[in-house]
Protein backbone atom coordinates (compact mmCIF):
# COMPACT_ATOMS: atom_id res chain seq x y z
CA UNK A 1 0.00 0.00 0.00
CA UNK A 2 1.36 3.49 -1.19
CA UNK A 3 1.29 6.32 1.58
CA UNK A 4 0.10 9.90 0.18
CA UNK A 5 3.06 12.45 -0.47
CA UNK A 6 3.72 14.68 2.60
CA UNK A 7 2.00 18.09 2.27
CA UNK A 8 4.32 20.63 3.53
CA UNK A 9 3.01 24.56 4.46
CA UNK A 10 5.42 26.15 1.77
CA UNK A 11 2.09 28.74 0.91
CA UNK A 12 2.40 26.93 -2.97
CA UNK A 13 -0.75 24.84 -3.99
CA UNK A 14 -0.41 21.07 -4.39
CA UNK A 15 3.48 21.31 -3.53
CA UNK A 16 4.61 18.13 -2.31
CA UNK A 17 7.63 17.07 -0.47
CA UNK A 18 8.23 14.27 -2.49
CA UNK A 19 8.78 16.47 -5.55
CA UNK A 20 12.39 17.79 -4.76
CA UNK A 21 13.31 14.64 -2.29
CA UNK A 22 12.98 16.19 0.84
CA UNK A 23 14.78 19.76 0.03
CA UNK A 24 12.52 23.17 0.48
CA UNK A 25 12.28 24.59 -2.78
CA UNK A 26 14.66 27.61 -3.12
CA UNK A 27 12.37 31.52 -2.85
CA UNK A 28 15.56 34.09 -2.75
CA UNK A 29 18.84 33.91 -4.43
CA UNK A 30 21.87 32.11 -2.28
CA UNK A 31 24.12 34.69 -0.38
CA UNK A 32 26.97 32.85 -1.91
CA UNK A 33 25.99 34.21 -4.90
CA UNK A 34 25.16 37.59 -4.36
CA UNK A 35 27.51 39.99 -5.80
CA UNK A 36 27.43 43.94 -4.01
CA UNK A 37 27.48 46.92 -5.90
CA UNK A 38 30.72 47.93 -4.64
CA UNK A 39 33.79 46.79 -4.50
CA UNK A 40 34.57 48.12 -0.92
CA UNK A 41 31.47 46.75 0.94
CA UNK A 42 32.69 44.78 3.93
CA UNK A 43 31.12 41.30 4.65
CA UNK A 44 28.44 42.76 7.45
CA UNK A 45 27.82 45.49 5.29
CA UNK A 46 27.03 43.19 2.24
CA UNK A 47 24.39 41.25 4.77
CA UNK A 48 22.70 44.15 5.43
CA UNK A 49 22.32 44.97 2.09
CA UNK A 50 21.36 41.66 0.90
CA UNK A 51 18.45 40.66 3.54
CA UNK A 52 16.84 44.22 3.48
CA UNK A 53 16.67 44.20 -1.08
CA UNK A 54 14.46 40.31 -0.31
CA UNK A 55 12.79 42.21 2.00
CA UNK A 56 11.45 45.94 0.09
CA UNK A 57 9.41 46.45 -2.62
CA UNK A 58 12.20 48.63 -4.00
CA UNK A 59 15.44 47.42 -3.54
CA UNK A 60 17.31 50.04 -6.03
CA UNK A 61 16.59 52.83 -2.89
CA UNK A 62 18.05 50.85 -0.21
CA UNK A 63 21.58 52.09 0.28
CA UNK A 64 23.92 51.29 3.28
CA UNK A 65 26.73 53.33 5.07
CA UNK A 66 29.34 51.79 7.12
CA UNK A 67 31.70 53.58 9.69
CA UNK A 68 33.49 52.87 12.29
CA UNK A 69 34.28 54.47 15.58
CA UNK A 70 35.62 53.81 18.85
CA UNK A 71 32.65 51.63 19.71
CA UNK A 72 33.07 49.56 16.56
CA UNK A 73 30.91 49.38 13.63
CA UNK A 74 27.92 51.31 12.63
CA UNK A 75 25.78 50.16 9.41
CA UNK A 76 23.43 52.71 8.44
CA UNK A 77 20.25 52.01 6.55
CA UNK A 78 18.41 54.22 4.51
CA UNK A 79 15.17 52.79 2.51
CA UNK A 80 12.11 54.10 0.43
CA UNK A 81 9.03 55.28 3.17
CA UNK A 82 7.08 52.91 1.28
CA UNK A 83 9.65 50.35 2.60
CA UNK A 84 9.85 51.48 6.03
CA UNK A 85 7.18 49.09 7.91
CA UNK A 86 8.90 46.25 6.11
CA UNK A 87 11.91 46.84 7.29
CA UNK A 88 10.51 47.53 11.05
CA UNK A 89 7.94 44.83 10.56
CA UNK A 90 5.18 44.26 13.29
CA UNK A 91 6.59 46.35 16.53
CA UNK A 92 10.25 45.96 15.33
CA UNK A 93 10.21 42.29 15.00
CA UNK A 94 11.90 42.21 12.13
CA UNK A 95 14.85 45.09 12.63
CA UNK A 96 15.33 43.14 16.65
CA UNK A 97 16.10 40.56 14.34
CA UNK A 98 18.13 41.44 11.48
CA UNK A 99 20.35 43.45 14.15
CA UNK A 100 20.43 40.05 16.09
CA UNK A 101 21.75 38.47 13.11
CA UNK A 102 24.30 41.46 12.44
CA UNK A 103 25.67 40.89 15.90
CA UNK A 104 26.49 37.26 14.92
CA UNK A 105 28.27 38.49 11.53
CA UNK A 106 30.08 40.78 13.71
CA UNK A 107 30.99 38.04 16.44
CA UNK A 108 32.45 36.29 13.54
CA UNK A 109 34.62 38.84 12.42
CA UNK A 110 35.78 40.27 15.91
CA UNK A 111 33.52 43.29 15.64
CA UNK A 112 30.48 45.11 17.70
CA UNK A 113 28.31 46.24 14.47
CA UNK A 114 25.24 48.52 15.20
CA UNK A 115 22.50 49.13 12.67
CA UNK A 116 20.75 52.10 12.47
CA UNK A 117 17.59 52.30 10.64
CA UNK A 118 17.19 56.27 9.35
CA UNK A 119 14.21 57.69 9.20
CA UNK A 120 13.29 58.61 5.21
CA UNK A 121 12.55 62.02 3.56
CA UNK A 122 8.48 62.13 2.86
CA UNK A 123 8.13 59.80 6.38
CA UNK A 124 4.49 60.88 8.03
CA UNK A 125 5.71 59.33 11.27
CA UNK A 126 4.91 61.73 14.57
CA UNK A 127 2.71 64.99 12.35
CA UNK A 128 -0.15 64.19 13.94
CA UNK A 129 1.31 63.91 17.63
CA UNK A 130 2.38 67.89 17.17
CA UNK A 131 -0.94 69.22 15.79
CA UNK A 132 -2.78 67.16 18.46
CA UNK A 133 -0.76 68.81 21.57
CA UNK A 134 -3.22 71.09 23.06
CA UNK A 135 -2.97 73.29 26.56
CA UNK A 136 -4.54 72.56 29.80
CA UNK A 137 -6.87 75.27 29.57
CA UNK A 138 -8.17 73.97 26.51
CA UNK A 139 -8.91 70.27 27.87
CA UNK A 140 -10.21 71.50 30.80
CA UNK A 141 -12.67 73.47 28.92
CA UNK A 142 -13.65 70.98 26.78
CA UNK A 143 -14.68 68.38 30.09
CA UNK A 144 -16.57 71.72 31.45
CA UNK A 145 -18.65 72.09 28.22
Amino acid sequence: MKLPAKECGTGRKNWKASETKGRMPKRIPSFRNYQPNSEKMERDQEFVDFVVKALVDTPDAVKTNRTIDERGVLITLDVDAKDMGMVIGREGATAKAIRTLLRVVGAKNNARVNLKINEPEGSTRGQNRDESKRSIDEVVNDINV
